[in-house]
Formats: structure tokens, sequence, C-alpha cells
């Protein structure tokens, strides 16, 4: 069996240290569409150095810019075909505000590996933290297909009940035909994203979104609707992928108040009968 969950939960973490400065965070917002209209104050805010603040969501990609996943795939006890990997969901804590520029130290492992039955499932965490202490956990939700069946802990449910009621805020944002080409610069070159010929031999017509991306635009949003723009406010946010979004589509993003501290959301495509694209996502904040 490629995955031998034993062997990848008792390896030992790997650290390394990340460093990212303004120009770096500048870029992350730009790639999410931060800076219409250019001269709106609050748009400044991402935009423009002197008035910096950083969207929590720059935690995926603060230091390389590559979600971790594939760094988790060649842990020890994962062998895998990534034509085989799926990025299923995306969970993270911020322990504070992220500062628009620093040094820390990141260090990842493999939490948890779950057996589906027709595919097995890989939390790869990743803690960073700083010389005040810790700043962020991520975990990337990780399908490998074909990889299930060996009578393992199938792990919880992300399954969540859909929201009642009628959303409270809906907004809908559009993604640029380049805002693939410009998210790639933070860090994840994967040519799916911007290669025509490759796409084709993935499956998609042409070249898609990164995941990511649509998980950081979603909560900019948020935070801009329902959190008065203030990007300390959030404490965590967690995701299911539910589907994909191609360049110059249209996002329609639906949010429900949970209780004082939450947001429920759900994002679909609005140019493909509101095909799902982000699920099961939460919010939480002060």
């Amino acid at each position: 069996m490629p995955i031998d969950a034993a062997k990848a939960l008792a390896a030992e973490p790997r650290s390394g240290e990340i460093s990212w400065n303004t120009k770096d965070v500048l870029l992350y917002h730009l790639g999410l569409g931060a800076g219409t209209p250019a001269t709106d104050p609050d748009e400044l805010r991402y935009t423009l150095e002197s008035r910096l603040h950083v969207l929590p969501s720059f935690a995926t990609v603060a230091g390389n810019g590559s979600p971790g996943v594939i760094s988790g795939l060649s842990m020890p006890g994962v062998e895998v075909d990534l034509a085989r990997v799926l990025h299923g969901g995306q969970s993270l804590r911020l322990h504070r505000p992220i500062p628009a520029q620093g040094t820390a130290t990141s260090t990842g492992r493999i939490a948890a590996v779950y057996d589906k039955g027709k595919a097995a499932v890989l939390v790869m965490r990743t803690e960073v933290a700083d010389a005040d202490g810790p700043l962020w956990t991520n975990d990337a939700q990780i399908f490998v297909r074909g990889e299930g069946g060996w009578g393992g802990d199938r792990g919880p449910s992300t399954r969540l009940e859909p929201p009642a009621g009628e959303p409270h805020k809906v907004v809908e944002r559009a993604v640029r035909e380049d805002q693939a080409l410009l998210y790639r610069l933070s860090g994840d070159w994967n040519p799916l994203h911007a290669d025509p010929e490759f796409a084709k031999l993935a499956g998609f017509d042409r070249p898609i979104l990164h995941g990511l991306c649509t998980y950081g635009m979603t909560l900019k949003a948020v935070v801009d609707t329902l959190l008065d723009g203030d990007v300390t406010r959030v404490r965590s946010y967690d995701t299911r992928f539910a589907g994909v979004v191609f360049p110059g589509e249209t996002l329609r993003i639906r949010m429900w108040r949970q209780g004082e501290a939450g947001v429920r959301v759900a994002v679909s495509a609005v140019e493909r009968d509101d095909a799902s694209v982000l699920a099961d996502t939460i919010v939480e904040h002060s």
C-alpha cells in the first residue's frame, strides 16, 4: 500500500524558516482582485503599504507561496501518484494578527490519515511561530483517490447541514480573465492554472482558478461585508472545495450570520447555474 498510515503519523516534523514582506502581501491581495476601485479607501487597506493590513488567508502563501500539499506528499510513509490527488479542504486558525512583514519558523507534519474506502485523506498540518509566539495553524485536507480500503479510521465527517433561511448578505465578485496568472505569482506555479494544453490533459477545457484564490476572495468578501473591514477579527476559517472556478466567471457568495461570532458561507459560480464552489464554509470571529 503506497500510504503507510502508522509511518506517516510517526514521521518527524519538518521545520524551516520562512519570511515575507509588504510586497508579498500586496501581490497576494492583488491576486485576489483587491484594488477595485483603485482609489477606494476600503481597498487601499489591501493595496497601499502605508495603510496595509493583512488578510488572514495570506497564511496559505506566506514564505514560499506553495501550499504544503506537495512537500507533505513526500513525507515518510506517503508515496502517491499526484494525478490522484485532490485538495479537498482547508482550515486556518489565527493565534494573532499576521504582520505585514516578518520571519518565522514553519513546522509541517501529517496530523491524521483517514480511510474513506475509495480514497485516503491526509491532514497536513503547518504550524507557524515567530519570536513572539504562535502565529497560525494551517490544515490542508488532501484526498488521494484509490488509496483507501485498509480498514483504518474513517475520520470525522466534514459535511454540514445547509444553513437555515435566507442569507443575510449576498455579494458577487467577478474573477478576471488574468486572475489565475496574477495569483500564481504568489508561489503556486502549477501549470493547470495557466497552460491550456496542460489543463486539457487534466480533463478541463481551459485553465482553472486556484482553489486557494477562491478561498481568499471569499474571506475578503466576508471581512468587507460583515466584519467592518477589520481583518483582526477573524479567528478561524474552514472550507471544503466543492467545485472548480474558471477565470472570467462570477462568484456568488452567500453569507449567514451564526450567533455573535460566526458566519456560514456558500460560494457558487453564477454562469454555471450556481454550481457549488466552496461548501461547509465557516468564518469564526470576535
